[in-house]
């Protein structure tokens, strides 16, 4: 690469040797503080030093750093711009860019077209530096490890504000005199919000850096739940609550970016375990809180106290730098080019931005396009939405097993979803293992592993979902009556099922990424609409379900449509790379 390297590049003035040491000097000083500097950079450097990529990073799987949504890849390609490092700070177009990962390898349009690509020759795209201590992959392992926990937290906030009504529905209901489907729509129009949110944000973020959409955002949702907690009417309470999950769906759209951001993919295993359970274990928190808050000082402070949470941790959020790399290096360019005078330095992001139009049709028709032709992403998204539903029907399940089967109070109703949050805790331990296993696969096939090496979480996670519904069934009055310890039964229930939700989830993501590197952000799309389409409907239908069929059966319809889903990882793992190999969009 490096021979390469030097005879494909111009050669230009290089520093004086003072400067050189300077530049040095402030790299050493503030790498040495592990915060990100400015640093006094120009591309007046010789072009012959070798180009790298990290050990931590590897270019055969997707960089969730990269732009999707807003880069025409069908023109460009990919690059590894992003997480480059050289002495030089740039790297020409022509050898930066490369196909987009697929079994159908297409040159890059500007490539096949011979004047074009003899104008990428001139073209200087922005890297990192060595050592550079704006490189958030280079700042303090301490300081990463603190925007993941803020990362995390905001996700658990939000995901908790979902959930935090389940502990005092009755409250409302009685205020408003409605039934409880329409007090479920508060749940539900919250998820629909979180579903529309990141459609909305996530391009944006691409375009415009992800720090601004941690924090204004989030003041927004913060307001709505004012409304929420003073309302009059129904109508005031769930038009506030969609405007609170569409707006505080920040996290979800930015979390996982964030984390890709700072920590390089062969070395993100325990970091984006805590981001797979985060979604889930939140809102498991909240019928705990919420329930003992309706009991002890009313619904309406439920609203209050979530308002208090979600204020902390914007506090935090706030605090989180600039972490998108195209985001940093554009901004290096735009300032190289006022510095030198030099047109040709960019970023390939700037080079290549799609249109709006180009955008829209990533984010919201060719998600919908993929649903319908991909069987690999609506049967993977199907089942991971599944069980997020699941995870909602268990607010309202809770209530009629433990309430109205033992009569507890809404406090200790909440309580008995401790036994979700072990079962969360759990796969929090075993992801990491996955993740190594996964790293030993690739190891073990050359450096490069199948996609469907991301399955073994999935082929482990999806007996533990069933056997979680059974339990709870068949634990639960009237086949188990009330009486001493019974509770245990259904309680314990939220063992497994918390584990297999969140391994199952972690897999399948996983999956779906490294299935459809060259549509990362259409895939992911996809999966938000579909999981949040199915946890919105969960709610409307499920307390009818239990007291209609029981709670032995009703958890057992639930039960059986979980084992009909279990050998969907098992066929993919053995089918999938034939059935990627018929896709024009798989890897």
């Amino acid at each position: 690469m490096a021979s390469h390297l030097e005879s494909e590049t111009t050669t230009i003035d290089a520093h004086d040797d003072a400067a050189a040491a300077s530049l040095s000097e402030k790299h050493d000083d503030a790498h040495h503080h592990g915060q990100p500097g400015h640093i006094a950079f120009s591309p007046h450097l010789e072009s012959r030093d070798a180009n790298h990529l990290p050990p931590s990073h590897d270019p055969q799987r997707p960089d969730l750093s990269f732009p999707f949504a807003t880069t025409n890849t069908d023109a460009a390609g990919f690059t590894d711009e992003y997480r480059t490092t050289s002495k030089t700070g740039y790297i020409t177009a022509d050898l930066a860019l490369r196909p987009v990962p697929s079994h159908i390898q297409r040159l890059p349009a500007v490539l096949a077209d011979p004047e074009k690509a003899l104008h990428l020759k001139q073209v200087k795209l922005v890297t990192w530096l060595e050592n550079d201590p704006e490189d958030p992959r280079n700042w303090s392992n301490a300081y990463k490890w603190y925007i993941t926990f803020v990362c995390a937290i905001s996700v658990v906030q939000i995901a908790f504000a979902t959930a935090i009504i389940a502990g005092d529905f009755g409250g409302p209901m009685e205020t408003f005199h409605v039934s409880n489907v329409v007090i479920a729509l508060s749940v539900s129009l919250m998820i629909v919000g979180f579903g529309i949110g990141p459609l909305i944000m996530a391009p944006l973020s691409e375009l415009h850096g992800r720090r601004p959409f941690w924090v204004a955002p989030s003041l927004v949702y913060i307001i709505f739940n004012i409304p929420c907690a003073l309302a009059k009417n129904i109508g005031t309470l769930l038009v506030s609550r969609f405007l609170c999950g569409l707006f505080g769906s920040g996290p979800f759209a930015l979390a996982g970016g964030t984390i890709a951001d700072i920590w390089d993919n062969n070395e993100r295993g325990f970091a984006v375990a805590l981001f797979a359970a985060a979604p889930y274990g939140g809102p498991v928190l909240g019928p705990i809180v919420g329930g003992f808050i309706g009991q002890s000082i009313g619904w309406r402070w439920i609203f209050w106290i979530n308002m208090i949470f979600a204020g902390v941790v914007v506090c935090f959020t706030a605090t989180v730098p600039e972490t998108f790399a195209p985001a940093i290096l554009l901004k290096r360019a735009k300032r190289l080019r006022a510095e030198t005078g030099d047109p040709n330095i960019t970023t390939e992001q700037e080079l290549f931005r799609k249109s709006l139009k180009e955008i829209i049709i990533e984010t919201a028709v060719r998600p919908m396009q993929m649903i319908a032709t991909e069987p690999i992403l609506t049967l993977m998204s199907g089942y991971a939405s599944m069980i997020y539903g699941l995870l909602y029907a268990f607010f309202f399940s809770f209530p009629i097993v433990f309430s109205e089967g033992y009569g507890y109070n809404d406090g200790i109703t909440g309580l008995m979803f401790c036994s979700v949050l072990i079962g969360v805790a759990i796969a929090i331990c075993v992801t990491p293992q996955l993740e190594k296993d996964y790293l030993r696969r690739a190891a073990a096939k050359g450096g490069h592993a199948d996609p469907e090496d991301r399955l073994v979480g999935m082929m482990l996670g999806c007996w533990f979902i069933p056997i979680g519904m059974f339990i709870f069934g068949w634990t639960s009055p009237p086949a188990v009556q009330p009486g001493g310890g019974n509770w245990v039964g259904p309680c314990s229930a939220g063992i497994p099922f918390g584990f297999g939700m969140v391994v199952l989830y972690f897999s399948a993501n996983a999956y779906l990424i490294d299935a459809f590197p060259g549509y990362v952000a259409s895939a992911l799309a996809a999966k938000i609409v579909i999981r949040s389409g199915l946890g919105a409907a969960t709610p409307l239908f499920i307390t009818a379900m239990f007291h209609n069929l029981g709670n032995g059966w009703a958890a057992s319809v639930w039960g059986f449509i979980s084992l009909a889903m279990i050998p969907i990882p098992f066929f993919f793992y053995k089918h999938g790379k034939w059935i990627r190999s018929k896709s024009k969009r798989a890897a």
